[in-house]
């Protein structure tokens, strides 16, 4: 059953496992209550999950073929609990190799790494979607210099595993400037850049792509993003959605900030 693509905000760490202090205690529950619901919202169980997260980059596009990926925590300063969370979600060395394979078909070269586990942009999301964890899951890296183009490239190469079922999501956040969250600039410029997202993934295929690759020119776009790993998955998504349309699927405000997640089919 052919899936959609996603891009979804993975928020703050581990913040839905966590007694949340750095603001209203609430923070994260809107995003939390999305994510539950988003099993639901697909036209089927995909068969599998193909996820990029902000927290890999690698010199090119590369996949985790491990067959039972560990955990990375790759997050400091959190409660001891948090580092003994939990999702073993099994991996799936077939559709890593169907991944090499479309690069490879689209000219694009590609690694595989057989040790990486799934960081927190995968399994903080993810257990809050899919506590299960038993769909096979594969990760995917951004490719260092994070050009929009590239990866809006990738993900074209790609697109024909939505017809296998695999489920493309892209991690990341809509608004992510470390020294803004929690300031009045934080809310002017992620609502700013938020508006600008919402009208450009309703375009058609070639123009979106076309505004998503002058991001850094959008309103409010170096401001909400100083550095672009965070909205790099979204090209991703976008990239695999071909001439689909997407909308903004949830939006909510978390440290200060509008966050934004986006469907694409």
């Amino acid at each position: 059953m052919r899936q959609p693509t996603i891009f979804l905000p993975h928020g703050g760490g581990p913040c839905f496992f966590m007694d949340w202090t750095w603001g209203p205690p609430d923070t994260w529950a809107p995003l939390a209550a999305w994510l539950e619901g988003l099993p639901s919202s697909l036209p089927g169980r995909p068969t599998a999950l193909l996820v990029v997260s902000a927290h890999w980059e690698a010199p090119q596009p590369t996949v985790t073929t491990a067959a039972a990926p560990p955990l990375l925590f790759d997050y400091t300063g959190f409660p001891p609990h948090t580092y003994r969370l939990t999702w073993p979600a099994p991996g799936d060395p077939a559709l890593a190799a169907r991944v090499r394979q479309l690069l490879a078909q689209a000219g694009i070269p590609s690694a595989e790494d057989p040790r990486r586990g799934y960081d927190h942009g995968v399994f903080v999301p993810l257990k809050v979607a899919l506590p299960a964890a038993d769909i096979p899951t594969v990760q995917l890296s951004l490719v260092r210099g994070l050009d929009p183009a590239r990866h809006l490239a990738i993900g074209r190469a790609l697109a024909p595993l939505r017809d296998d079922g695999v489920l493309i999501v892209g991690s990341g956040m809509s608004y992510h400037a470390m020294d803004g969250f929690f300031t009045n600039r934080a809310a002017v410029d992620s609502d700013r850049f938020d508006a600008w997202l919402a009208q450009v993934v309703v375009q058609e295929g070639p123009t979106r792509a076309a505004s998503l690759a002058r991001w850094a020119q959008a309103p409010a776009g170096r401001a909400s993003h100083p550095r672009e790993e965070h909205l790099l998955p979204l090209m991703v998504a976008a990239g695999a959605a071909g001439e689909e349309a997407g909308r903004v699927v949830h939006r909510s405000r978390a440290m200060g900030a509008t966050i934004s997640a986006v469907r694409f089919g």
